[in-house]
C-alpha cells in the first residue's frame, strides 16, 4: 500500500506498510504458531492451522480515532507529532470511500460551530477528538470529545448544517473527557440526534453499537471471524454457550439457534444494552432461539463462579487476556469446549498454559490490523 503520509515523514503508525502484505501475514503467522507451541511443551498434540483471513490492503478501517488539532479556522483531523502539534491524515488510505468523504465536512463543521480545537502544551481550547465509525451499509457515527458541555449548545445550533453535508450521519454524540491525558473519551455521553446505535450488519446478524461500544475495527474481517466461531461452536451440537467479554454480542448472537441457551457476559453496561437490543430485533424477525440469548453486566471472572459449567465457553478478551483466575475456573470447570478469540497471542500463550487439560485442536490467525505487528487469532480448544 502507498501513503504519502508516510513517504513524507508525516505518520509512522503503519510501521509494517513497507513490507509486502502477505509477508506481514506469514511473518505473523510463524509467530503465531511458535508462541501456542511453546505454550504447550512436551505436548504430542498438535494444532490444524488453517488459512489465514486476510484482509484489503486499504480502505478496511471501518472505526476512525482522529485527533484534532491546528486552529478554529484551519483545524487538522489525524494525530499529533513529537511536539503536540496536530498532523492533518483526512486522505489516509486505512479509511474507505465514505469515512474519506466525511472528513472534510467534519473538519468544516469544527469552524462552523466554532469548536475550538484542544491545544495540550497550552492546555486551551475544547475539542479534542472526533471518532467517526461507518457501518456496512454506509451509515456513519461521529463523537466529538470536548474537555466540557461549553460547545453543546452550538453542537445542537449547527448540527441541521452537519446533517445536510453528510445525509448518512445517523448518530452524533457530545463525549466530555475534562482530565488533561492521554484517553480517547470520557464517561458522559450526550445524544444529538433521535438514533442512538449504529446498526452493523454483519450478515446473519445486526448488532447495535452504541457510542461507547467496542467493535472491531476491521468490519469485513469481522464478520468472518464471526461466521467462523459459529461453524466452530455448531460442530458440537451444544444446548449451552456462555460468551464471556462479549461486548455488543457479536460472538452470542452468531450462536443462537433454537433449542440452544447462549449467555453473554460484559462488563460494559452500554454494550450490554445494545446485544439485548440486537436479540430483540432477531426474535421480532422471527429467527428461532433468540429469545433463550441473555446478556448480563458483570465480571466474567465473578460471575461464572459457582455455577455449572456449560457445553462451549467462547472467550474475548482485552488485550491482557483472561487472567489467572478464569484460566483456573476453565480448567477445573470440566468444560469440554473453549473457543478462545485473541488479539495478543502473548496472552493468549499464557493462558493457555495455565489450562493444560484444554488441547488447542485447530487455530486461524485473522489479519485485522494490516500494516502493524498486530492481528487476531483465534483458537478452538478441546479437553484431552
Amino acid at each position: 500500500m502507498d501513503c504519502r503520509y508516510y513517504d513524507e515523514g508525516r505518520c509512522r503508525s503503519c510501521t509494517l506498510i513497507k513490507t509486502p502484505h502477505l509477508a506481514q501475514v506469514e511473518s505473523k503467522q510463524r509467530r503465531l504458531e511458535t508462541l501456542v507451541a511453546e505454550a504447550r511443551p512436551g505436548k504430542p498434540e498438535s494444532t490444524l492451522w488453517l488459512e489465514p483471513l486476510i484482509s484489503e490492503e486499504s480502505g478496511f478501517r471501518s472505526k476512525a480515532k482522529m485527533v484534532v488539532g491546528g486552529t478554529l479556522d484551519d483545524p487538522t483531523v489525524g494525530i499529533l507529532d513529537p511536539d503536540d502539534r496536530g498532523v492533518d491524515l483526512r486522505s489516509c488510505p486505512l479509511y474507505g470511500s465514505d469515512l474519506a468523504r466525511a472528513f472534510p465536512i467534519l473538519a468544516e463543521f469544527i469552524t462552523v460551530a466554532r469548536l475550538e480545537p484542544y491545544d495540550i502544551p497550552a492546555r486551551k481550547g475544547e475539542l479534542k477528538h472526533i471518532i467517526v465509525t461507518v457501518s456496512p451499509d454506509g451509515e456513519l457515527m461521529a463523537r466529538f470529545v470536548t474537555r466540557s458541555t461549553e460547545s453543546l449548545a452550538r453542537l445542537r445550533k449547527h448540527l441541521p448544517w452537519l446533517l445536510d453535508k453528510l445525509p448518512r450521519l445517523v448518530v452524533v454524540t457530545l463525549n466530555v473527557l475534562p482530565e488533561h491525558r492521554a484517553a480517547l473519551e470520557g464517561q458522559q455521553e450526550i445524544v444529538l440526534t433521535e438514533l442512538d446505535t449504529l446498526r452493523m450488519n454483519m450478515g446473519r446478524v445486526v448488532l447495535h453499537a452504541r457510542p461507547q461500544s467496542f467493535l472491531q475495527t476491521n468490519t469485513d474481517i469481522a464478520r468472518r471471524l464471526y461466521a467462523l466461531v459459529a461453524d466452530w461452536v455448531d460442530e458440537g451440537a451444544p444446548t449451552t454457550v456462555w460468551d464471556l467479554y462479549c461486548g455488543v454480542g457479536g460472538f452470542a448472537l452468531h450462536c443462537v439457534r433454537e433449542g440452544r441457551t447462549v449467555v453473554g457476559v460484559e462488563t460494559a453496561e452500554q454494550a450490554v444494552i445494545a446485544a439485548r437490543r440486537s436479540a430483540q430485533d432477531m426474535a421480532d424477525a422471527g429467527l428461532p432461539g433468540a429469545l433463550e440469548a441473555t446478556f448480563v453486566a458483570a465480571d466474567a471472572t465473578a460471575w461464572v463462579r459457582d455455577k455449572p459449567a456449560p457445553d462451549v465457553v467462547i472467550v474475548n478478551p482485552p488485550r491482557r487476556g483472561i487472567g489467572p483466575d478464569l484460566a483456573a475456573w476453565i480448567e477445573s470447570s470440566g468444560v469440554r469446549r473453549v473457543v478462545y478469540s485473541s488479539c495478543n497471542a502473548v496472552t493468549l500463550a499464557h493462558d493457555l498454559r495455565a489450562m493444560p487439560s484444554l488441547a488447542p485442536v485447530r487455530g486461524r490467525l485473522l489479519d485485522m490490523f494490516p500494516h502493524t505487528e498486530h492481528y487476531e487469532a483465534v483458537v478452538l480448544l478441546e479437553r484431552a
